[in-house]
């Protein structure tokens, strides 16, 4: 049966109406050109992610600074120079209808040292691994400098023709980084009280609207916590919640977690919460009584049951998906139309306890399949997870096992 309830249209606070309300939430690509510029293959897997009938594609991360990157081969919009480039991508997702919006990102701390040496963050607090280089606190001239970057990308969206643009909040990304007082130590006004940790992001989003105007999508994509002792807390992100929906957001996109503690692939998660799907329900359902801003949820959403629930109570507005995108392009069109009830992404297992436990190839085996649709082939659902494996950690599986 046709859901009714996914295929509505939803009008934005801004006047936009998107098409339905499924959205695929942003994954990284990593497959632009080495200096940034959305590549060829960009414009095959978002033409193909266009057909699948989703009503808004988030891209993967789009930098602000080409010295501070969170992947390789990852776009950047530092200025205009990739504009035409930016266009035929815009065009390519956007030719069947669906709505393209640009995710802006600044890694922080969280940028590897190989790609990284000299990282910056709200403080100087290091990750808690040697593949991080210990981070310097920004000055106050590079703060209002990166106001202005995300700023900038936001208006190269709309000048490329991409339908809306969304702040990265989450996942410990450096707007995470300034909202958590666990790597946000600063004593000046961009630290402390909430109210300062969170200027940084009001900031941000003040000078984006005020660069791409009224009638022009804008989100965001924020933690319910952190879920590390002393970092950004629910109460905190609900607070936080409410001072960007009294600013006028359009879109607020609800997932949770970071590198050190990744809630948002369902790896921690008690059986519990997966069985019901939506990972972070309980606390979009307390902010739902709090704001007006439109929701979206992300993490865990696999049955079109559960989604139109979530709809029908009012309880969000969009439902976002990820890794069900990197399998079935056509998720989106299939839940509508009523071809596909269910959109479970394999448990992959090599069968050695301390590989499966830690998740490690959950987030590459999907990038894989990425880079698939990047050169024009359709998901391979079969693939091989220890080749996988091989790939991103450069071991043979005949030495692992010997």
């Amino acid at each position: 049966m046709v859901s009714n309830t996914l295929k509505q249209s939803f009008t934005l606070p801004c006047g936009v109406a998107i098409p339905n309300r499924i959205a695929k939430s942003a994954l990284s690509e990593g497959i632009a050109e080495a200096n940034g510029r959305p590549s060829e293959a960009l414009c095959n897997l978002y033409r193909r992610w266009g057909r699948g009938g989703a009503g808004i594609l988030f891209s993967g991360n789009v930098m602000v600074d080409k010295d501070h990157l969170v992947n390789p081969n990852v776009m950047i919009a530092e200025d205009e120079a990739f504009l035409e480039d930016y266009t035929k991508l815009a065009a390519a997702a956007q030719a069947e209808g669906t709505h393209f919006w640009m995710q802006i990102n600044h890694p922080g701390r969280q940028s590897p040292i190989y790609l990284d040496k000299a990282p910056v963050s709200a403080s100087d607090v290091q990750m808690p691994s040697r593949m991080y280089a210990q981070p310097r606190p920004l000055t106050e001239d590079e703060i209002l400098d990166l106001i202005e970057r995300y700023g900038n990308a936001a208006l190269i969206a709309k000048k490329s023709g991409m339908k809306g643009a969304q702040i990265h909040g989450a996942h410990g990304y450096l707007v995470s980084q300034f909202l958590s007082s666990l790597t946000n130590l600063r004593k000046d006004r961009w630290g402390g009280s909430l109210e300062n940790r969170a200027r940084f992001v009001l900031e941000i989003y003040r000078n984006m609207r005020q660069k791409v105007g009224a009638d022009f999508p804008l989100g965001i994509k924020i933690n319910s916590a952190d879920f590390q002792r002393g970092a950004f807390t629910e109460e905190e992100s609900m607070e936080v919640i409410q001072m960007l929906d009294a600013e006028g957001m359009d879109l607020i996109e609800v997932s949770g977690g970071t590198y050190e503690r990744a809630a948002m692939v369902g790896t921690m998660q008690k059986e519990s919460t997966k069985q019901r799907e939506a990972y972070f329900m309980d606390f979009i359902v307390k902010v739902r009584e709090k704001i007006n801003t439109p929701l979206m949820l992300t993490g865990g959403f696999r049955t079109a049951s559960t989604m139109e629930t979530a709809i029908k109570n009012g309880e969000l507005d969009f439902v976002g998906l990820g890794r069900p995108f990197c399998l079935y392009p056509n998720v989106a069109k299939d839940l509508i139309s009523g071809e596909m009830t269910e959109c479970s992404v394999p448990t992959l297992q090599t069968g050695v306890a301390k590989i499966d436990r830690s998740g490690m190839l959950q987030t590459p085996w999907h990038q894989f399949q990425i880079a698939r649709m990047g050169k024009g082939l359709e998901p391979d659902p079969d693939m091989d997870v220890w080749m996988v494996y091989e790939k991103i950690t450069g071991k043979k599986r005949s030495n692992l096992e010997a």
